[in-house]
């Protein structure tokens, strides 16, 4: 179901984004590929990015860890999750905060798992 998918971002939360921005910038010289304002994603490999967002952001539960799968076919990936009757946190959505299309789930270990599509499609 989800061979299709073309990257992967581990978002993390940061006390001060500007400092974060900084070190994954200049130091590690990554490529942002995404200012969403209060979030901001970096590109470390092909497919694969790191996303920081500012404490205070709230998605729909516990803000420890959040592993997004970026993919096209989002309503595919929900339905045959339904269809397996895998309990999911949200339906698909978009959030026009963030110009992206997406649902929630979690993992066994209760990480937060997003299936989301970029609105706006990144280079790949």
């Amino acid at each position: 179901m989800l061979e299709h998918s073309y990257g992967q971002v581990l978002f993390l939360p940061t006390d001060d984004l500007d400092k974060t921005h900084t070190f994954y910038t200049d130091t590690l010289e990554l490529s942002l590929v995404r200012d969403q304002g209060l979030c901001r994603i970096y590109q470390s490999a092909p497919g694969a990015y790191v996303g920081f967002c500012e404490r205070g952001y709230t998605i729909p539960t516990d803000f420890r860890l959040v592993v997004t799968i970026l993919i096209d076919d989002v309503d595919g990936v929900y339905q045959a999750l339904q269809d397996k009757g895998v309990r999911t946190e949200s339906s698909p959505s978009l959030s026009e905060q963030f110009n992206v299309y997406q649902f929630f789930l979690r993992d066994p270990n209760g990480y937060l798992v997003e299936i989301q599509r970029f609105e706006e499609p990144l280079s790949r």
